[in-house]
């Protein structure tokens, strides 16, 4: 009989992609992938390290699932990712429930590792984040529907003074064009429409491969991909955008017009602190072009509150900026002091409580932006992409909505209808995040 093991994926998209491709290695080396962790002989907490609130829930969730020992079937737990990278023989030490800690470069061994534990000896491996051939990793996809991510790259050259994640995936490296067009006509043939592309910074794409930027280029090769719908693109840090980029996104009818641009600050004192190459009157100039070349786009950003020294003035700046500019998503983040960075020894650490009031005073500004925005969507009609049924209502996302982060569109509809596939929704009602509407016989026909 097969022996059972089941995955917990925590953090980002990023690390979802690893933990399908762990499972992929355990299917081939004969093990049979659960759900329910009770019924699971081998369990592996693919861990995220970014920020404090996601190491506790690393930690949680690996004690959590250590009662599966006395409780249930397993033999062996493992802890993998970011973490395990990070704090290796420390998580071994300090956790004995442990058999195994794998970091950011070993996940490809994982079957091999499995079966070291399962004899008894207690595996730590870590520091080989720049040996995985990231061009060759087959992957089972995890998620039910028709949406996936798709890593372009690994690693991260930025080096912004309050982030870990160069020194967990190594520099940034570029997948080759070819392997991603390989793996994306691959999820077209298993029924994939959405496209999702991630990674720490699309638009350095092919820089350290091809010297050039290539993100145009291969946004153009995905479109060509029959099956394909939507291609959307997550992540794309401001300081690499150019002009052939725009014109391909503007042009390009599967691309969503749709962009994730993290920003963080828009003090050029705190921009400065953090180590990014942007500044405030750049990343204006960048949403004002965009805006101008792609009328209905949509554009999602992310901030940092209580960074070191954020003065009341640096907060105002980015209130204000929040205020002018109202991005159609937004999310915060309060600063988490992480060792082993630039900002961890910076002085002038703000107060926690500081920080939870900027954040919540940041978030109800934006609900009010979002609510307004969204109202001017009422008897519009948008293209959906369905996901599922609650009770008497469907539920799915238009372009403007990316996967798990943010809203989605409710809707009624008196012919069945099947997740995966695409319907057209006229919106009645609109609410901070999630529209409401009804289903409509596609228009024109």
């Amino acid at each position: 009989m097969k022996l059972k093991a089941a995955i917990v994926s925590l953090g980002c998209s990023k690390n979802l992609i690893d933990s399908e491709v762990m499972v992929q290695s355990i299917i081939n080396d004969d093990y049979e992938i659960t759900n329910d962790a009770e019924l699971a002989e081998v369990i592996i907490v693919n861990t995220c390290g970014f920020i404090e609130s996601a190491k506790q829930e690393s930690i949680d969730t690996i004690l959590e699932m250590s009662k599966y020992k006395s409780d249930g079937k397993c033999k062996v737990l493992i802890a993998s990712g970011c973490m395990a990278e990070r704090y290796n023989e420390e998580l071994m030490k300090e956790l004995p429930e442990l058999d195994a800690v794998i970091g950011t470069g070993d996940y490809k061994d994982i079957a091999e590792i499995v079966k070291q534990a399962l004899l008894g000896e207690k595996v730590v491996r870590y520091g080989h984040q720049e040996l995985v051939d990231i061009d060759k990793l087959p992957r089972r996809l995890s998620s039910i529907g028709a949406s996936s991510y798709l890593k372009i790259a690994e690693g991260c050259d930025n080096k912004c003074s309050y982030c870990i994640i160069p020194t967990l995936r190594g520099r940034y490296r570029s997948r080759r064009l070819e392997d991603i067009l390989g793996e994306a006509e691959e999820l077209s043939r298993n029924g994939i429409r959405e496209l999702n592309i991630i990674a720490q910074d699309i638009t350095r794409y092919g820089i350290d491969l091809y010297g050039k930027h290539m993100l145009g280029e291969l946004i153009k090769e995905l479109a060509a991909i029959e099956g394909v719908e939507w291609i959307r693109l997550l992540y794309s840090y401001p300081d690499e955008f150019n002009d052939e980029l725009i014109e391909v996104i503007a042009k390009e009818k599967k691309v969503c017009k749709y962009l994730d641009i993290p920003i963080q600050h828009a003090s050029n004192s705190i921009l400065k602190k953090m180590a990014r190459r942007s500044t405030k009157e750049k990343v204006l100039k960048l949403i004002d072009k965009l805006r101008a070349s792609i009328p209905d786009i949509i554009l999602r950003t992310t901030l940092i509150v209580g960074f070191p020294g954020e003065t009341e003035d640096d907060f105002s700046e980015l209130y204000d900026f929040v205020k002018d500019v109202k991005f159609n998503r937004l999310g915060v983040f309060t600063y988490s002091r992480e060792e082993d960075t630039a900002a961890y020894s910076m002085p002038n650490q703000i107060d926690e409580s500081i920080k939870q009031e900027r954040l919540k005073k940041i978030m109800l500004l934006q609900k009010k932006i979002s609510r307004e925005s969204n109202k001017k969507l009422i008897c519009k009609t948008l293209k959906v992409l369905i996901e599922g049924l609650s009770e008497d209502e469907y539920f799915g996302r238009s372009y403007m909505d990316a996967p798990e982060i943010d809203g989605k569109v409710y809707f009624k509809s008196s012919r069945h209808l099947i997740p995966g596939d695409f319907c057209y929704v006229t919106i009645n009602k609109a609410y901070e995040y999630d529209l409401v509407g009804e289903r409509i016989d596609e228009p024109g026909k």
